[in-house]
């Protein structure tokens, strides 16, 4: 999230970021915001008795900032598919390895335990299945020789840190577009 904060700072992009939300009330990010002049909030999933609730405050409060994209950055939670469907084409997220390859969790371990020779980081449009939806941009870095899963996850961020902030920036320029489930994207922007 500060990555893109960042960018659009330094690049002056033709946006602003309404918001950041999170489920967690001392997420270090929402002092970040807060100090960049961004509104802040908080909905705690552990104050609703399913996802289903959770989901519908939390897109409630999304909602109040009428945002065109909805960004997730470092949120670890299954979103439900009315939550999904309802952000349709305008919710983009990063995950750590080339999808489709190791969806979920612990992404740079099981790249290493697979032998696999590169890894990287996946931005991707998302759908009610996991970690499967339509790819906007991928960076790779080879796995070395000697490599923790420290290691690797500290070059991939890296990575993720330039990636996302370009990904996003295509979005707000119209770039993309998604037809059968792919992400195209245009050369020039249409204005």
């Amino acid at each position: 999230m500060e990555a893109v904060v960042r960018a659009a700072q330094a690049e002056q992009w033709p946006a602003r970021i309404a918001a950041v939300i999170s489920n967690k009330a001392d997420a270090g990010g929402l002092e970040f915001a807060h100090a960049h002049g961004i509104a802040t909030a908080v909905v705690a999933n552990q104050e609703f008795a399913s996802r289903a609730e959770f989901d519908a405050a939390l897109q409630q409060e999304i909602d109040r900032f009428a945002p065109d994209l909805v960004v997730l950055a470092g949120f670890m939670r299954i979103l439900t598919p009315g939550f999904v469907a309802h952000y349709e084409g305008r919710l983009l997220n990063i995950h750590p390895s080339l999808l489709p390859l190791f969806p979920g969790l612990h992404t740079h371990q099981q790249a290493l335990d697979a032998g696999e020779t590169e890894h990287g980081a996946t931005v991707h449009f998302v759908t009610a299945e996991l970690d499967h939806g339509p790819v906007v941009a991928q960076a790779k870095v080879a796995v070395l020789p000697g490599d923790t899963e420290h290691t690797l996850a500290a070059r991939v961020l890296v990575q993720e840190h330039q990636l996302y902030p370009r990904a996003i920036r295509l979005f707000i320029e119209d770039r993309l577009s998604i037809q059968d489930g792919l992400v195209s994207i245009a050369e020039t922007t249409s204005h």
